[in-house]
């Protein structure tokens, strides 16, 4: 038997995760509706949960470029979800922080995105067990490809 993995099997499965996860359930874009915001823009506000951050930083997390960072965080300063400050120590460097609001929609977002699809849900016990053996390890550092 070949320890090489079967590579039309190995894109039938890729293509059947990629269904399940982005197309059948598309989170993102009910994400989006029910935000009333583009995802890009919840996306910013999901990495601003973990502290607030530089114009910068924000910049690099979303691999955008500045401009459009402006732009987004000026859109949800408008909109009452962030706010800008001077840097401490830094006058140039702007620091943007969630406000009360802001962690509202971005936890809303994350309970969103966190809702299993329903097909997951339908599992046979014996099958959910099964695949969360095989996502354990593909999860696995020393599964990771050469």
């Amino acid at each position: 038997m070949s320890d090489t993995p079967d590579q039309e099997a190995v894109s039938r499965v890729w293509s059947g995760m990629y269904d399940l996860v982005l197309r059948q359930e598309d989170r993102r874009k009910e994400v989006a509706e029910t935000l009333g915001m583009s995802f890009f823009r919840v996306k910013a506000l999901r990495r601003l949960l973990a502290g607030p951050m530089t114009m910068r930083e924000l910049t690099a997390e979303l691999a955008t470029d500045k401009p459009y960072t402006t732009l987004m965080v000026d859109d949800l300063e408008r909109r009452g979800y962030a706010t800008r400050s001077i840097a401490p120590g830094d006058r140039r460097s702007r620091i943007v922080t969630l406000t009360a609001a802001g962690t509202a929609v971005a936890e809303e977002a994350e309970r969103i995105l966190a809702r299993p699809p329903r097909s997951l849900l339908a599992l046979d016990p014996a099958d959910l067990a099964a695949l969360d053996r095989i996502i354990a390890g593909l999860r696995a550092p020393e599964r990771s490809a050469p």
